[in-house]
């Protein structure tokens, strides 16, 4: 069976020395020595001052949320992962869809201020597939009207853009280390903002909102583990190889692939990719159900990521239209790829998918 990721796990013997750390000191979470070690090393692998390692990558989200002065309308995107519209819902706040850029699949900043009301307290934007939304623009918009900007970076680690991590833009950025993602943590997730007083209100919500018998403010447990963290400290070391060995696969699709009847997102100039996703887009939604069956039955699963266009949730009443996202999202698929898949699955994959367009 090939899968759309499979978890990269580190050397067997060097993850258990970290066990065996744990072990001896007895400390097992509550920010211990390697949850901190493992901040310290993501600060310095992605350039940034204040980060917050967290338990997954969904309550980094509600975290950045729950800052902001008051509950009211957040706009966002609706080409993303549902955690994303969940997390608006979750904190009491109303999402307002921005459809997306027809070519990089990232909210269109042209539409955004249209959408700005009286209400408005935030930008909650997703970097999609590890592609840059225009960040610059953004940034001008929520000064103009003196709005929070925070940025859904779950597929973003590992991505610079203009020789800065992407996860350095924003009031707030946030990621997954979950183990589908190119750098894990099993399950974990961090924040990362350019304030450091929101850095410490941060740590401060991670871990109930005290500090020994010091209760500041109403927090939740966002912590994560020292097992978790072992995990992260072992590789850590690697991305710049796992990216590497990531972006052959995705190489070869691109050289193979017919794409006289499927597109892919245009990547942004001044974009230094982490090749986190190879999403493709058929022609029709029904070809790409055709391939997608004629794919299972070789074994090979492929994911509908995203599905539906998040304005379109079965739950929501939400009145905006999305076109382009309504559009790409019932065509898109995403094909396998993981820094360890052979490159002979990747040419029977890409024959298979050209022989049924």
């Amino acid at each position: 069976m090939i899968n759309v990721t499979k978890t990269y796990l580190p050397d067997f013997d060097q993850y258990v020395s970290y066990l065996k750390k744990i072990w001896d000191n007895g400390i097992l979470t509550n920010n211990g020595p390697l949850a901190r070690e493992l901040e310290k090393g993501l600060k310095e692998y992605l350039g940034v001052e204040y980060l917050s390692f967290c338990g997954n990558g969904t309550i980094v989200l509600q975290m950045a949320l729950k800052l902001l002065d008051e509950p009211g309308e957040i706009i966002t995107t609706p080409f993303s992962y549902v955690a994303t519209t969940n997390v608006v819902l979750w904190e009491n706040c109303q999402p307002v869809f921005v459809d997306i850029d027809p070519k990089t699949y990232c909210i269109n900043s042209e539409l955004i201020e249209a959408a700005i009301t009286e209400r408005t307290r935030a930008i909650l934007a997703t970097h999609v597939y590890g592609n840059a939304c225009d960040v610059e623009a953004i940034e001008k918009i929520a000064k103009k009207h003196n709005l929070i900007v925070i940025y859904d970076g779950a597929h973003a680690f590992g991505a610079n853009f203009n020789d800065r991590s992407l996860l350095s833009y924003g009031d707030f950025a946030t990621c997954s280390f979950h183990a589908t993602k190119l750098f894990h943590t099993v399950e974990g997730g961090a924040i990362v903002t350019n304030n450091s007083k929101w850095d410490e209100k941060l740590h401060l919500m991670r871990a109930f909102g005290h500090r020994g018998d010091d209760y500041y403010f109403v927090g939740i447990n966002g912590k994560n583990s020292e097992m978790h963290a072992a995990m992260g400290l072992c590789n850590l070391p690697l991305v710049s190889q796992l990216i590497a060995a990531r972006k052959a696969v995705c190489d070869l699709y691109t050289e193979l692939l017919d794409w006289n009847h499927l597109q892919a997102p245009e990547w942004v100039i001044g974009l230094e990719r982490n090749y986190a996703y190879y999403p493709v887009v058929f022609e029709s939604e029904a070809k790409m159900l055709a391939v997608r069956d004629v794919l299972n039955q070789n074994d090979i699963v492929p994911r509908r990521y995203f599905y539906p266009s998040l304005n379109k949730l079965p739950f929501l009443n939400a009145t905006e239209s999305c076109p382009v996202s309504e559009s790409i999202s019932p065509r898109v698929v995403c094909l396998p790829l993981h820094a360890e898949l052979p490159h002979e699955d990747v040419r029977r994959i890409a024959a298979l998918i050209n022989q049924n367009l």
